[in-house]
């Protein structure tokens, strides 16, 4: 392939076809508007001799009909995943001494987010200590033994309630020392997407803390028509596209068909859930959606190693003549077994480059700079 790519710059010739000449002419009724639609045109097309061809190794398909599996559009907006949402509370009454994260910031599991300062804590701390150095005192009295373990565990189950943990437990046991703060943990990774306190604040049990929200996956709320009801297939793909994320596609799976249907709108909930790399999907984004469905359905379709993107267009390579190329942008749709529905831009019978697209791709942005360059 490098053998190749070598052969094809140096053969390669990209040609700016002028139907109208460059002439500059710019009298009553002149060709300014003409004159820019054939550079652009040109500026997207290649020309190479057959030998050219065959060394890069381009191969060309007919777009053509093919049986995908049917789809249902509808739109949606994403929000957090239910399941892996937290509203963290204060388990006991006390005043806010630090605040360690705020809304934004991104934690671990068990990650200390706020300490407070409760009498109740400290209340509990020394009654522990208390049930255990009677449970060590009355360690030779069987009954006396049974019933200071039975105090003791109590204690510790209350601690635990309030947000203490088993290894703080053990090393207030052995030091008989009590923590002077309450720690406020994490429930598990993600990132705070809300903090209602400050330090200083005052809190009873039960206030609101922090909302934290595991963003590896969303859920996207999906509102389907009742008439498409029937061809719905819980647990099928749903594939997301968004306006921040032009081109790019989000796959999920289907997990719940609502059981209502909104009265005014004909329209019932699909809630999907949709994996989040890199976390570029936010909760409140608005979605376009095609889910999966009963059937089948006639399409347009290329092969996908026919699909090129370029300045985040999604383009193939039509070829018009022989020797002559052109770029097409496309619109593309679904994939299936190595091919893809293409929705805008291409008629059936039109070919397009399948194996060497790539090169033609590099040689036409190579003209592109060079014609940038040439214009300064």
């Amino acid at each position: 392939m490098k053998n190749a790519a070598r052969w094809l710059a140096g053969a390669l010739i990209l040609t700016f076809f002028s139907a109208g000449c460059r002439k500059g002419v710019t009298a009553a009724g002149g060709h300014e508007a003409e004159e820019h639609d054939h550079a652009s045109e040109s500026r997207m097309s290649i020309a190479l001799s057959a030998e050219a061809a065959a060394a890069a190794g381009l191969k060309v398909e007919p777009a053509a009909s093919r049986l995908f599996a049917s789809r249902i559009s509808a739109v949606g907006n994403l929000e957090f995943n239910g399941r892996r949402l937290a509203h963290l509370t204060a388990r006991a009454s006390g005043r806010i001494e630090r605040i360690s994260s705020v809304r934004g910031d991104r934690v671990q599991d068990g990650q200390v987010l706020a300490e407070i300062y409760s009498p109740d804590y400290l209340a509990l701390q020394a009654e522990f200590i208390q049930a255990a150095g009677r449970t060590r005192r009355f360690s030779g009295n069987a009954d006396e033994a049974a019933s200071a373990a039975a105090v003791l565990e109590g204690v510790r189950q209350r601690l635990l309630v309030v947000g203490a943990t088993p290894a703080e437990l053990e090393k207030l046991a052995s030091s008989l020392t009590v923590r002077p703060l309450l720690a406020v943990r994490a429930a598990f990774a993600g990132t705070v997407v809300e903090s209602a306190v400050v330090p200083g604040d005052f809190v009873e049990i039960g206030a609101s803390l922090f909302r934290l929200a595991d963003l590896t996956t969303l859920w996207a709320r999906i509102r389907v028509f009742e008439k498409d009801l029937a061809a719905l297939k819980s647990g099928g793909e749903a594939i997301l596209r968004t306006q921040a994320y032009p081109g790019l596609e989000f796959r999920g799976r289907i997990l719940l068909i609502g059981d209502i249907v909104d009265a005014a709108a004909r329209t019932i909930e699909v809630r999907a859930e949709v994996p989040n790399p890199g976390n570029r999907l936010k909760a409140g984004m608005y979605v376009e959606a095609r889910l999966a469905a009963e059937g089948e359905r006639t399409v347009l379709a290329v092969p996908e190693a026919a699909l090129q993107e370029i300045s985040g267009r999604t383009v193939v390579f039509v070829r018009t003549a022989e020797g002559t190329f052109i770029r097409r942008d496309v619109e593309a749709g679904d994939r299936a077994t190595g091919f893809a529905e293409i929705l805008k831009g291409l008629a059936e019978g039109e070919n397009v480059v399948t194996s060497g697209s790539f090169l033609l791709k590099s040689e036409l942005l190579k003209g592109s700079l060079g014609d940038e360059h040439g214009h300064r």
